[in-house]
């Protein structure tokens, strides 16, 4: 698919929302290249919850998502995107570089994030999140409002 524009796809949730499983299905639709932190800080031994070292690689894969769209690729980033700022400095910059860009907001209830939590950590090599750290990453959350999501372009598969 040459002759589609570049597209920057992010994937904004809590921890269980299904960004994996969703960023994995859109690859095959949209023939996309999938950057994922938590894997590359996996891959390369460091501790989920380093923010310094994850900080250091969401930085490098930023400017690897940025080498592709130039190239004309589609590019998802699992990141998360639990801040507002973050996610309009990404929007603005690869817009800048001339790509649509998409939000994905992952809305799931608290109840039903604790449930696949519990289910994942039981998972072998799997990294244990707590019922607690969970409802804190929720405190820390920035919810994409309406007025949000209708700065950023149409999906070009659903979720």
């Amino acid at each position: 698919m040459a002759d589609r524009a570049p597209r920057l796809v992010l994937l904004c949730g809590l921890p269980g929302a299904g960004k994996t499983t969703v960023a994995k299905r859109l690859v095959r639709e949209l023939s996309a290249v999938r950057l994922c932190p938590d894997e590359w800080l996996a891959g390369m031994g460091f501790d989920l919850f380093d923010g310094a070292a994850r900080e250091r690689v969401e930085r490098c894969l930023w400017q690897h998502a940025q080498a592709l769209l130039a190239s004309g690729a589609v590019v998802i980033l699992e990141n998360g995107f639990w801040e507002r700022a973050e996610r309009d400095e990404k929007r603005l910059l690869a817009r800048a570089a001339g790509a649509a860009v998409e939000l994905r907001y992952l809305q799931v209830p608290m109840e039903e994030l604790e449930r696949r939590i519990a289910l994942r950590n039981d998972e072998p090599g799997s990294v244990v999140l707590t019922a607690e750290l969970l409802r804190s990453c929720q405190e820390q959350f920035e919810p994409p409002t309406r007025a949000e999501l209708d700065l950023f372009d149409a999906p070009l598969a659903q979720t």
